[in-house]
């Protein structure tokens, strides 16, 4: 997952492709295209024309153009919407139209941020946005609030404006987020830091790691669990019977975790995963994904179980062509290789947590569900 910047900004602030074979495309963020679709709506306001395309400023300094998707004047607001292109990236909001419809309020009202339909509503703390605000980030209400300014001063008026974001359809998309336990509820958030998509974002899963991290300490949470994927974290969830609030998405980024966890601590912690991906944390890698980390067949050799295997059974292991091969292999010795990895991996977990007051339990379940190892 490159988090490298694989477009280049035009001279005229359009986004030019790399050549064949030069990357995956960056896209934008859902901020960056309210900002724009924002920054269109209230010209319109000002001077009866909408600019099409419209360019926005970044953080970073970098001016891109957005086509317009639909624009209009209704009772004395603008709107204009503009289609989020993400790139390369698997973001599920990709294609999803992303309206801004901006009313002019008077003198010392300040500006106002609404969440329209498809955008959520902030319902539990732990949050950047209060409790009972639109989930709209404070980057992108900054942006916002930068062209409005902008065009204000520019015009002699008073930046005074109710702004609402609407997403059409992004109560259906938010059921593929992690909104609905962040306590985010009603549709999609209006997210981003840079404005830019890059594809595969590390940083945007580990991020949302340690938002889940946030709401669940802020609740008063005393027990979370991080798991691999759906069928670890479901078996675990049934195991100790825990809310929702209480998963995290860690998926591969077991680092990401434990780090902020160390500096954030939570009274007890449990990871959850299959065979293989818990004896990669076991071999001590942190970063479980297959592309940055394997497994090597002679740390199953180095368990306690594996002490009185003869020679031939040795081989064996260490020839195996996958985790699950020696984790049958082992089985048919009538060894508990589990259950020693998973006491590796509560060990690593220890050790990346140090001395924060965490305690730290390993459950590996099989390929049906089934737990099939439990280290506490």
């Amino acid at each position: 997952m490159s988090e490298a910047d694989d477009q280049q900004l035009g001279a005229e602030g359009g986004r030019v492709d790399k050549p064949e074979g030069g990357g995956l495309r960056s896209g934008w963020t859902t901020g960056a295209c309210a900002t724009a679709a924002t920054k269109a709506a209230f010209t319109a306001l000002l001077t009866g024309d909408f600019p099409d395309p419209v360019t926005i400023t970044l953080p970073r300094g970098e001016m891109p153009a957005f086509a317009l998707a639909c624009e209009g004047v209704d009772s004395g607001a603008a709107f204009a919407g503009i289609v989020k292109d993400a790139g390369d990236d698997p973001d599920v909001t990709h294609g999803a139209t992303v309206i801004s419809t901006v009313r002019r309020l008077a003198p010392g009202n300040g500006i106002r941020f609404v969440a329209g339909d498809g955008v959520g509503t902030v319902t539990k703390p732990g949050l950047p946005i209060p409790v009972g605000e639109a989930a709209i980030n404070p980057v992108p209400r900054t942006m916002m609030t930068a062209e409005i300014e902008t065009l204000a001063k520019a015009h002699g008026v008073t930046p005074d404006v109710e702004i609402t974001i609407s997403v059409p359809g992004g109560d259906v998309l938010a059921k593929e987020t992690w909104n609905p336990r962040l306590g985010i509820l009603g549709g999609i958030s209006i997210l981003g830091t840079t404005g830019i998509v890059h594809p595969f974002s590390c940083a945007a899963w580990i991020h949302s790691i340690h938002r889940g991290i946030d709401v669940a300490r802020a609740e008063g949470l005393t027990h979370v669990l991080g798991a691999t994927g759906s069928t670890s974290e479901k078996a675990a969830q049934t195991f100790y019977g825990l809310p929702d609030g209480a998963l995290l998405d860690m998926g591969d980024f077991a680092g990401g975790l434990l780090k902020y966890l160390r500096a954030h601590p939570v009274p007890k912690l449990t990871i959850a995963g299959g065979f293989a991906k818990m004896t990669k944390l076991a071999q001590g890698a942190l970063d479980l994904h297959s592309g940055r980390s394997q497994i090597d067949n002679l740390h199953f050799l180095s368990l306690p179980c594996a002490e009185n295997l003869t020679q031939i059974e040795r081989e064996r292991i260490q020839n195996a062509n996958t985790a699950l091969e020696v984790f049958g292999i082992m089985k048919e010795l009538g060894l508990d290789v589990a259950s020693d990895i998973a006491e590796a991996a509560r060990r690593t977990a220890v050790s990346v947590l140090r001395d924060a007051p965490v305690t730290v339990d390993i459950i590996v379940i099989d390929r049906s569900g089934n737990i099939i190892a439990h280290a506490r």
